[in-house]
């Protein structure tokens, strides 16, 4: 396996195990609202998807692209959807069907790379469900590409992703709130780290491996796959551990189409 893939899958597992807000099933109410039509997904951090975004999800099969953790998944298929999860992590996969199991919903896990989609067949969703995760992986599009493929023609990607400027300022600087931006994007850990920077503050303590990629890759490359950009909304932390966050939205969603 890809080395960045093993490690993060290693990560994510482990914050399974931790209590990670990202990998905590979504409590039993929200399935009922959920069963009742009242959807309230995460792309980004805080803000819900607007209610307009979703295509009549009954009977749709929907695919979750790398977005385990008992949250998006479980919440689609009780409002209809025939869900596929897709995702690097064991556990979080184990989280989705812990919900599934719960809530008598049926959902197919897969476990693999968001960007080789091959198992899938041509035109074979109608909607893919792409929560921020693609920070994870080293290119990010082929993961564009393969979405628009396993799309039917009129599907919908809705999609989230960091603004890159994150990755612009150190992890200590922007932990004491020192917001000054000392580092050149698009970012990579593996080479903007050095060797014992990575062991200390990545490999040593499973934190994942993280990408900022250009808005050229992340929006342009949605545009180059033939997407049409429908919607778009920006978010950002509401708690104080987040400096940025005081100043200024750095998450992005989008809503596209495949004509």
């Amino acid at each position: 396996m890809d080395p960045v893939r093993d490690h993060n899958r290693k990560s994510w597992d482990s914050f399974v195990d931790k209590g990670n807000r990202w990998t905590l099933p979504t409590p039993p109410e929200a399935i009922a609202d959920a069963r009742r039509g009242t959807l309230n997904l995460l792309l980004t951090p805080t803000k819900p998807v607007p209610q307009n975004w979703y295509p009549d999800l009954k009977q749709l099969p929907t695919l979750c692209l790398a977005t385990g953790g008992g949250q998006q998944a479980p919440l689609l298929a009780a409002a209809g959807a025939i869900v596929t999860t897709i995702d690097n992590s064991p556990k979080q996969l184990e989280q989705d069907r812990l919900v599934a199991d719960r809530e008598n919903l049926t959902i197919a896990t897969v476990l693999g790379d968001m960007a080789d989609l091959s198992m899938f067949d041509d035109g074979q969703f109608g909607l893919v469900f792409h929560a921020c995760s693609n920070c994870f992986s080293q290119t990010i599009l082929p993961v564009w590409k393969e979405a628009f493929r396993v799309l039917r023609p009129g599907g919908i990607l809705m999609s989230g992703f960091n603004n890159p400027i994150r990755y612009a300022i150190a992890d200590a600087d922007h932990d004491r709130g020192h917001l000054e931006l000392t580092r050149k994007l698009p970012w990579s850990d593996l080479t903007g780290l050095s060797e014992s920077e990575l062991k200390s503050q990545r490999y040593d303590v499973d934190e994942t491996l993280e990408f900022g990629h250009t808005l050229e890759d992340q929006i342009g490359g949605q545009l180059n796959a033939g997407f049409v950009l429908t919607d778009f909304y920006e978010d950002r932390w509401s708690d104080e551990s987040d400096p940025i966050s005081d100043l200024m939205d750095t998450f992005i969603a989008t809503r596209a189409m495949k004509p």
